[in-house]
């Protein structure tokens, strides 16, 4: 544990920092065992829903560092508490949930654990970093209660669950997060970046990450003998013709300079070459900035389906099912604006870059519609030289949300509890 301690020291060196960068040197002394944790996490992830030992263990470390912590909310939710004094509410936020995918990262700490789905036992993994973010919170939330006297106000710190499913957020405000406890006036939460360097930020103002809605369509038609078409409603042509109508929307309803994406990604139907099926479903991920394209994607989506069953003279129109949609996360540009001026202090204008809008999602945006101003950032997490041999296109560097994904650890934890410490002391800065 000490040696992750030193790497610490030493990452914190190798980013540029302004002399007012003082509490950088005190994260790794303050909680020098950060490494055992960050290992117990990642060796022992949990699924959507199932995180009860990775809720026990964040919450005891924060009940440790002095936070009335509540857990069981939204399901396995974590909620810490710290008052000290008046000033501003301000939420910190960690994803807690891990991803259906086997590790082969070939770290001597790799997951080998397996989980419970509802198609069985898969291998599970931390293959998004949300490890890395609770550990950061832990260190962070350590950090603020070590130092009040950098800050006022009330400091909410929470692990959630079931970001991966983007039915995490929702299920905590339901179970009562901005009612039973003080709600945020702002909300912060980071996210580790496959394609950025390690010990640097990425920004972005305004839109950053999409809608998410995912789309079901089940076609009818008249199944029948292959060799006669002619007597069937034949569904595979129906879905072909679905597919290729669903295909011109964002290009011909959505105006040029605005972002909209349809994706069908799974097509289901039939059981042999030569009987027509009467079902197939499409599955598709939709995604969106603006809250007008949303919706205007979900309706086409609806009308061309039925179009094409009517126009195919299918017996019934499709079945249309909307279901785990998350708004689209929106950065507060005031907030976003404050916060890269403190990181710049803190980190160097150097390791501060602006990002472009990704069309990934995060079920984070649920705080922003609930009424809190809110701001994610990512953290790099590729070691500099791995980013340079990986050259413009990056194709060889893992990517989340694959086997082989995992940070570089000791800067990308280091810079990341910087950042948090930063813009929470800017923004609970004593009047």
């Amino acid at each position: 544990m000490k040696l992750f301690a030193q790497l610490l020291a030493v990452a914190s060196f190798a980013v540029s920092l302004s002399v007012t960068a003082a509490p950088e040197m005190g994260l790794p002394a303050l909680d020098p065992d950060l490494e055992k944790f960050y290992v117990d996490l990642h060796q022992h992830p949990e699924l959507a829903f199932q995180e009860k030992e990775t809720a026990s263990k964040l919450a005891n470390r924060l009940r440790k560092a002095g936070y009335q912590v509540t857990t069981g909310i939204g399901g396995t939710g974590v909620v810490g508490i710290l008052r000290n004094g008046s000033g501003p509410t301000v939420m910190l936020r960690a994803d807690m949930d891990a991803l259906p995918i086997e590790e082969k990262t070939g770290l001597t700490f790799a997951s080998k654990v397996t989980g419970k789905e509802s198609s069985g036992l898969v291998p599970v993994s931390h293959a998004c970093g949300h490890d890395l973010h609770v550990t950061a919170l832990a260190g962070t939330g350590a950090y603020m209660a070590a130092h009040r006297g950098a800050w006022r106000g009330t400091l909410v710190v929470i692990g959630q669950p079931a970001e991966e499913g983007i039915r995490g957020a929702k299920a905590m405000l339901k179970d009562g997060l901005f009612t039973r406890f003080p709600k945020p006036d702002y909300a912060l939460a980071i996210h580790v970046e496959d394609r950025m360097a390690s010990g640097t930020v990425g920004w972005t103002p305004g839109w950053f990450r999409t809608s998410s809605d995912s789309v079901d369509v089940i076609l009818h038609g008249r199944s029948g003998h292959g060799a006669k078409p002619h007597e069937t409603v034949d569904t595979v042509l129906l879905a072909a013709r679905t597919v290729v109508g669903l295909n011109t929307i964002v290009s011909r309803e959505i105006p040029p300079g605005d972002v909209g994406v349809i994706t069908v990604g799974t097509i289901h139907g039939g059981t042999r070459r030569n009987i027509v099926p009467e079902d197939v479903t499409l599955e598709l991920t939709v995604r969106a900035y603006e809250p007008t394209v949303r919706r205007t994607l979900l309706a086409a989506i609806e009308r061309v389906a039925r179009g094409e069953a009517a126009a195919a003279g299918a017996p019934k129109g499709p079945t249309i099912t909307v279901k785990e949609g998350t708004g689209a996360v929106y950065n507060d540009p005031d907030l976003t604006e404050r916060a890269v001026s403190a990181l710049q202090r803190s980190l160097g204008a150097d390791a501060v870059v602006r990002m472009k809008p990704q069309m990934t999602s995060e079920d984070f945006s649920e705080y922003g519609l609930a009424g809190a101003k809110v701001l994610l950032l990512h953290v790099g997490a590729v070691a500099p030289a791995k980013l340079a041999a990986a050259g413009p296109e990056m194709r060889d560097l893992p990517s989340v949300h694959t086997p082989y994904f995992a940070p570089d650890l000791a800067p990308t934890l280091n810079t990341a509890m910087r950042a948090e410490v930063a813009i929470l002391e800017d923004w609970m800065r004593p009047r």
